[in-house]
């Protein structure tokens, strides 16, 4: 009498799919923003560096500044918060430069590879947990400023406008300096690239009237990003309406950005390409 043996095939499982975007985004900018947070030295000079700079700027120059509005160190207060703000969002961003360069060089995105999440996802959650913690380094300072003597006549929308294109601006430049982290072979090297962009505010308007400075940096201090942001934000929070700088400002945010993200879709796959 023969046997016969029937063999059942299990079905083929279908390979895990890992986590989602959603899912890797949520990982990692919790985990950004923990580090950001541990990294207690890195987040107070973020914040007490721009504040430090509007002391100085304010009770050590302020009285000899001549920006309109009576003169005085309260006018020049009101005339400089705006770029101090927009300073502490540049130190604040340099940190993601830092961070993500050591994210590169150090062997998490090796060790990244074997993980069901997109690796992209630690790029973006870098740059949300910058957003965070900058946006935290400007209240700081708006609310210090308030402290020392700034007032504002800003309506309610103009406020708002006036941190929006703050917020808009830190979005652009926090893309920038992952992007240069990326790049960058070492931390040292992604500090040192981003410490070149610390250096636009003092060639804007954001200290010094354009027209007080000498003729061959007028054009210099007119035509880079910072002066429409700064103009714009500044306007705002002193209940003036915005103008065509408005516009300006968020087209050079805009455009920054875009290169930012494509250079960052071109480059960061080969970085981190499976071998």
């Amino acid at each position: 009498m023969t046997t016969t043996t029937t063999r059942t095939t299990a079905p083929a499982t279908s390979a895990a799919t890992g986590a989602g975007f959603l899912t890797g985004l949520r990982v990692f900018t919790g985990r950004s923003v923990k580090q950001s947070f541990r990294d207690g030295e890195s987040l107070l000079m973020a914040i007490l560096l721009p504040v430090f700079l509007m002391l100085i700027f304010t009770y050590v120059l302020g009285g000899a500044m001549d920006v309109g509005g009576g003169g005085g160190r309260e006018a020049y207060l009101s005339f400089v918060m705006p770029a101090i703000a927009l300073t502490a969002a540049g130190f604040g961003a340099s940190y993601t430069s830092v961070v993500v360069s050591n994210d590169m060089t150090t062997g998490f995105m090796n060790r990244l590879r074997t993980m069901p999440f997109p690796s992209v996802t630690v790029l973006l959650g870098h740059t949300a947990s910058s957003m965070v913690r900058n946006m935290l380094a400007t209240g700081v300072v708006l609310l210090v400023g308030f402290a020392v003597g700034f007032r504002t006549d800003a309506s309610v929308p103009q406020f708002a406008g006036a941190v929006g294109i703050i917020a808009l601006w830190i979005l652009m430049i926090t893309t920038v300096f992952a992007m240069l982290g990326m790049l960058a072979g070492s931390a040292e090297a992604a500090s040192g690239y981003g410490f070149i962009l610390l250096f636009l505010p003092y060639i804007s308007s954001g200290f010094a009237r354009v027209e007080s400075m000498p003729g061959w940096l007028q054009p210099v201090a007119e035509h880079q990003p910072m002066t429409p942001i700064i103009d714009t934000s500044r306007a705002l929070l002193n209940g003036r309406s915005a103008t065509t700088d408005a516009w300006i400002g968020v087209s050079w945010c805009v455009v920054l950005m875009a290169i930012a993200i494509w250079v960052t879709a071109v480059v960061f796959p080969r970085k981190v390409a499976r071998t």
